[in-house]
């Protein structure tokens, strides 16, 4: 057979190229508090309650707790950034390239990645961070199912109600936010739109990436209204939800049964360590990128990660075995 040409073998193939990719509950509220990782919020009236702190209210029976190491990741411009990043240090991007298989070249050492166009790229090793698609993906490759389910969600924008423009930025110290129970809700501060601020739900309808509805999702209708029920709850006096939200952005979540991550190697006879899997980061993995981007490499270079072992991090409690014979996983309760 002849050589694949230079230009489409590589030491690593990564297979998606996303946030992970491109680098390579109420218990946990109280735990919080306990540990001094956050503090609870003063009552109305307190010398010490922060200003922003007035544009929420607390319904009976709620506590609320503030924390001081956060932030807001530009998602898009991070994308970016990782991306030139990696194509700067000897990467190949290349965009809107459906990956249709992966496999090993008869006994020997290459990985072959093969696309819906028949080109095919040659890699000792290779690494699957395919997002919503993880599931079809590895099915296909290896007939295992991995349960990871995509699911559809909206971003919203919404108008901040006149006269308090100022308050909800971050130059005004504003915060992002978050409320625990089912379902979650989250925002931050008013940046990205002048007046607009972002209000969403955590998760929503499974969906099959392939066969959405781009514009609302199926099943996704609801969506706005229930955040609005939140807002007009939480935050009547400073957001205006008539109308419903200024802006509605599309988005996928691939959710696991535990909202744990994968991070696994693919295995079985065929893979062993050479072909690693990161999946499930159950819209909470953007802000690990980097982290976990390391541990793949290294995982996939080195079949450990030194990394994670600094780190105390153990990796048991992210492979895909945990929902042999369990399918909660790591989910105390459900």
């Amino acid at each position: 057979m002849a050589a694949p040409p230079a230009e489409r073998s590589f030491d690593v193939i990564v297979v998606g190229a996303g946030i992970i990719g491109s680098c390579g509950d109420s218990p946990a509220f109280v735990a919080a508090i306990a540990n001094g990782g956050a503090t609870e919020l003063a009552p109305a009236g307190d010398a010490s309650r922060p200003a922003w702190a007035e544009a929420f209210r607390v319904p009976e029976g709620w506590a609320a707790a503030t924390s001081g190491p956060a932030g807001v990741i530009k998602a898009t411009k991070a994308m970016a950034m990782f991306q030139t990043l990696a194509a700067k240090m000897g990467a190949v991007v290349r965009d809107r390239t459906e990956v249709v298989d992966v496999a090993r070249q008869g006994e020997g050492n290459t990985i072959v990645v093969k696309t819906s166009t028949g080109d095919e790229f040659h890699g000792g090793k290779c690494i699957i961070t395919v997002g919503a698609w993880a599931s079809k993906l590895v099915k296909s490759v290896t007939g295992a199912d991995l349960p990871v389910q995509p699911v559809h969600t909206l971003v919203c924008y919404w108008r901040v109600k006149p006269g308090h423009e100022e308050e909800l930025t971050t130059e005004a110290g504003f915060p992002t936010f978050a409320t625990y129970g089912e379902p979650g809700f989250y925002g931050t501060p008013s940046m990205e739109y002048p007046g607009l601020i972002k209000v969403c739900r955590n998760g929503g309808p499974p969906c099959d990436p392939d066969g959405r509805d781009w514009a609302t999702g199926t099943g996704a209708g609801g969506i706005a209204e229930v955040v609005a029920r939140w807002i007009d709850e939480f935050m009547p006096g400073v957001v205006d939800t008539a109308g419903g939200p200024v802006l509605r952005q599309p988005c996928m979540c691939c959710m696991t049964p535990d909202e744990d991550f994968v991070i696994d190697f693919l295995g079985g006879e065929e893979f062993g360590k050479d072909v690693v899997v990161g999946a499930g980061f159950s819209g909470h993995g953007f802000k690990m990128g980097p982290a976990v981007g390391t541990i793949l490499a290294e995982l996939a270079l080195d079949g450990e990660s030194g990394t994670a072992a600094e780190a105390g991090l153990e990796l048991e409690h992210y492979l895909i075995g945990r929902f042999e014979g369990n399918p909660m996983g790591n989910a105390t309760s459900h």
